[in-house]
């Protein structure tokens, strides 16, 4: 356990403690990471860091303190706002990321349905299953109820089983553009109507597509109505650090108008310390990363975001040409913009074991998320990737051929599997759980290869089990060394 130094050290000594640990890190400059991280080039990445050091003390918390704040808060609300088709009367607030801008889209909803609705004591909202877990984060926190409905064949949104499942307390519908897992965009205009016809709140996940759906849409790209153009769209949530390339954290909570908006604020006038307002989750707010968060708009503007895309989109139509065309593998779905993923190909052949292809390619230290119902790989395309897209191709290729040679990974693998599910069917459910934590528990550090982990975790006789088995992970995780 870490304990506070006893006396000063030189910052020489610190930064190369800082270096050192980071060399553990995943490798994300050179475009081997496909999710968390969103590298622009090293010209913006300067202009990042330069405005962000710029605030790096000031605090959001206080406009009045910082009226420089407010302006650029208020300025990427409206540049957000004027890509998104909003209308004259609508608000919003910057917050630190996508999950606080989900949270308070649902915080808004419950607020919203206690006015309009006051005979609803646990408000409930209809969510697709591919939905962002930010949401069920919510619903935890605030008290509501969460319907998790299949999505269709195409991964989208199946828009009469959502609506089957409003009911009386039913306040709010969720759909995404794109969602996560295979980035299609959802059936937005059709969830709209719905949603004026019940008399209830919908909001557009739009963190991972807000900032880049309208560029792929203006280069010619088929993109569906998501936005406000869409009448029923109440809220939208759109990350600034995704696709806008803006420094962490940084994204906006759209609304309709000024009325939704103002449930989202809390005030409370009877502390002796004064009054106090809060827009948001936070209290104290970075100030480097809303500065961040307009100096990249101010900088590329429509141009700039266009060319990049063009970029990016040119990327991800080569990776689908050259994956389409490997054996046992296929892009999943038709994504509608530079989000996708890569799952087995059972028309022709042996359909090649995706999680061992994931483990593969961590080997030479690619990062893609793996995806669960159905397997799959994720990829989170920008614009770090279109340098490196033939190193990925060919380490791709590598690795698809090393999964379908014998190796001792692959044997250990299956016969972990096979086990597990062999003992799943013998052992009582309680006993099996037990025996799946005590094998699941893992160190501090993720391992790369994590095929078993995954084929041992689909064994689990109850959905519980995997959370305590997550949960255990998570208690070590954050656990301080002894």
């Amino acid at each position: 356990m870490a304990a506070l130094p006893r006396k000063q050290s030189r910052p020489d000594r610190i930064l190369s403690e800082l270096k050192k640990a980071r060399k553990k890190d995943v490798n994300w400059k050179d475009g081997k990471v496909f999710s968390l991280v969103f590298y622009p080039g090293e010209e913006i990445y300067t202009l990042l860091q330069q405005a962000y050091q710029l605030f790096f003390s000031e605090n959001g918390l206080n406009p009045s303190a910082f009226p420089s704040l407010r302006k650029f808060e208020t300025d990427v609300v409206s540049m957000v706002g004027s890509l998104l088709h909003a209308p004259r009367s609508f608000a919003g607030s910057m917050t630190s990321g996508g999950t606080e801008s989900i949270l308070l889209a649902v915080y808004t909803a419950r607020e919203w349905a206690r006015e309009q609705r006051p005979k609803i004591t646990r408000p409930e909202m209809v969510v697709a299953e591919s939905a962002h877990p930010a949401f069920d984060k919510a619903a935890h926190y605030f008290g509501l109820k969460v319907h998790h409905i299949p999505v269709k064949d195409d991964f989208r949104a199946d828009v009469p089983a959502m609506e089957a499942a409003i009911n009386k307390n039913t306040i709010l519908l969720v759909g995404s553009a794109p969602q996560y897992p295979q980035g299609v965009v959802d059936p937005i205009q059709e969830l709209g109507q719905i949603a004026l016809k019940h008399k209830i709140l919908l909001h557009t996940d739009a963190c991972v597509g807000g900032m880049m759906l309208p560029f792929v849409r203006k280069l010619g790209y088929h993109v569906p109505d998501f936005d406000f153009k869409v009448p029923g769209v109440t809220s939208l949530s759109v990350d600034i650090h995704k696709y806008g390339y803006a420094a962490k954290g940084a994204s906006v909570v759209l609304y309709r108008n000024k009325a939704l908006r103002r449930k989202q604020f809390f005030v409370y006038t009877g502390w002796t310390g004064g009054i106090y307002g809060s827009p948001g989750v936070l209290g104290t707010r970075a100030g480097g990363s809303i500065a961040a968060a307009w100096a990249v708009m101010q900088y590329l503007g429509e141009e700039g975001y266009l060319k990049i895309n063009r970029e990016v989109m040119q990327t991800v139509s080569w990776l689908q040409s050259e994956i389409h065309a490997l054996p046992g593998i296929r892009i999943l779905g038709e994504p509608h913009g530079t989000v996708m993923s890569i799952g087995p190909d059972y028309s022709g052949g042996e359909a090649a074991d995706i999680y061992q292809l994931g483990d593969e390619l961590a080997v030479r230290g690619w990062h893609l998320d793996k995806q669960q119902n159905p397997a799959s790989l994720h990829l989170t395309v920008n614009y770090a990737h279109t340098a490196s897209r033939e190193a990925f191709l060919a380490d791709l290729k590598a690795a698809l051929l090393r999964t379908r040679k014998w190796n001792w990974h692959t044997l250990s693998t299956k016969m972990q599997i096979a086990l597990a599910k062999g003992l799943a069917g013998i052992l009582p459910a309680s006993a099996f759980a037990r025996l799946s934590r005590a094998q699941g528990k893992l160190g501090r550090d993720v391992p790369r290869r994590s095929a078993a982990m995954y084929g041992m975790m689909g064994a689990l006789p109850r959905e519980g089990d995997l959370d305590q088995l997550v949960l255990d992970f998570l208690d070590k995780l954050y656990t301080p060394e002894k």
